[in-house]
């Protein structure tokens, strides 16, 4: 199956030449359900030429610690032995991602470089060099979005509701199976040497870089086979009461699938397939179908079109204009950037989010509305709010550094994606959520017990 033209963009002006096709895996790291990884084999094999998947591994990346770090190449060591078995040798590059792609290319004569979408302004750039600095033919496959985000809109949604139908009717076009890569005929003849290579250890790879540690790795298994596991899980057993569930951070509602999704290790539109065939037309089926496509993909759009989409100036201008108006008003509370990540403020129900986060790695969905807003309530102004909710987002979660967290902090914080409320301090009209909200959803103190019940320290 050919790949939809409409996913592919073109970098630069190179045509394609002889030589070995290289796909540099980016966001979306797996073999199966890969759109850009069909594309590369597609050129490879139209030109008779070998194949190969390099991945560059930047010695830091957005405040990431051992824990992203720990996860993303232990799923990246699965992506090798997969791509193995298919005759597509996989290579691990390690430093300034766009400097060591370059040279690779220039190094190993090759035809062209395909490679994935992503909307983080770091990523494009990263692209952008490549595709400027290499006589290389660079071509990028949206193989993250189902409805590509170009395709989506042209320009920057106003929210859910002005994307929806923008996707909805899209949607028959793109939520389609996709085929898997095949047995690949043409071998390279000039590998090089990758700690991912046969007696290669992933675990002296992982001890050998130097980043913080203070964060440790989780236990959510990482990888394309374990995500599949969990996906078919949550079908056979949670698909039917996500509608009734989902909000309840108690009840294990939701599922659970962002780590794998954020690192690309499981495909979203394998996820709304297998979730459209079993829950198709049912409420729980729609809400979370709506979770999966339209809320990320809006993310998509946000970060794509907005490259302010991290600072107080992406936020729209009925928002600005709030909180302009009240950053000088008095909060209740003020809590240091200490107190924060500790999970020492007055709040038990904010102390517990940040538990289940610091200890997990996740935190549930519904309590990251609230976790970001109060965050807003006991800062000194909008901008510390937001660099203190982004620091610990992306230290801590396992699905950090991703437009969803970008887009959830900024509608939280910011207005993005939601409309004006009733004015009131601090928040102007920003909307508003407190404890009380939280009771009449869930059992916060139970909640609380749970994510707090170890520790000594709680005020």
């Amino acid at each position: 199956m050919a790949v939809d033209p409409r996913r592919i963009s073109i970098l630069n002006d190179i045509p394609v030449s002889p030589g070995p096709v290289v796909y540099w895996m980016s966001r979306d790291q797996r073999v199966a359900d890969n759109w850009a990884l069909i594309h590369a084999q597609k050129l490879a094999l139209e030109r008779q030429a070998p194949l190969i998947v390099a991945f560059a591994l930047a010695p830091s990346f957005l405040g990431a610690t051992i824990r992203q770090y720990g996860f993303m190449l232990r799923g990246l060591a699965q992506v090798r032995q997969r791509l193995e078995r298919l005759n597509i040798p996989f290579v691990l590059l390690q430093g300034d991602p766009p400097v060591q792609v370059s040279r690779f290319v220039r190094q190993n004569a090759v035809g062209a470089l395909v490679t994935d979408f992503d909307p983080l302004r770091i990523k494009r750039a990263w692209r952008e060099k490549v595709a400027a600095d290499t006589n290389v033919a660079c071509i990028e496959v949206d193989a993250h979005n189902i409805v590509p985000c170009r395709t989506a809109s042209p320009k920057l949604e106003f929210g859910a509701y002005t994307l929806r139908p923008k996707i909805n009717r899209l949607l028959p076009d793109f939520l389609t199976d996709i085929p898997l890569p095949v047995q690949h005929p043409y071998t390279w003849k000039n590998p090089s040497s990758s700690p991912f290579d046969k007696g290669g250890s992933i675990e002296l790879l992982v001890e050998s870089l130097s980043m913080d540690r203070r964060v440790g790795e989780t236990s959510v298994s990482p990888g394309e086979a374990s995500a599949h596991r969990h996906l078919h899980d949550f079908i056979s057993n949670g698909l039917s009461r996500y509608d009734d569930l989902r909000n309840d951070p108690n009840a294990g509602g939701q599922s659970g699938l962002s780590p794998w999704l954020h690192f690309g290790q499981l495909s979203a539109q394998r996820v709304a397939l297998e979730a459209a065939r079993a829950a198709g037309g049912s409420a729980s089926g729609d809400a979370f179908l709506e979770e999966l496509i339209i809320r990320r993909e809006l993310s998509d759009n946000f970060c794509w079109y907005n490259l302010n989409y991290d600072r107080v100036e992406g936020f729209p201008e009925w928002a600005m204009k709030t909180i302009a108006q009240h950053c000088h008003d008095r909060r209740e509370y003020l809590c240091s950037a200490e107190q924060f990540e500790n999970a020492a403020t007055h709040d038990q129900l904010w102390n517990a989010a940040q538990m289940e986060m610091v200890t997990s790695g996740r935190m549930h969905g519904y309590l990251r509305m609230y976790w970001a807003k109060k965050i807003l309530e006991w800062t000194e102004s909008p901008e510390a709010a937001l660099e203190t909710a982004i620091y610990l987002n992306d230290r801590y979660q396992l699905d950090g550094r991703d437009p969803n967290g970008y887009a959830g902090i900024a509608w939280s914080i910011g207005g993005v994606h939601d409309r004006a409320w009733g004015e009131r301090p601090v928040f102007g009209k920003i909307r508003y959520m407190n404890d009380r909200g939280c009771r009449r959803k869930f059992d916060v103190d139970r909640y609380a017990g749970m994510w707090l019940f170890s520790r000594t320290d709680q005020p």
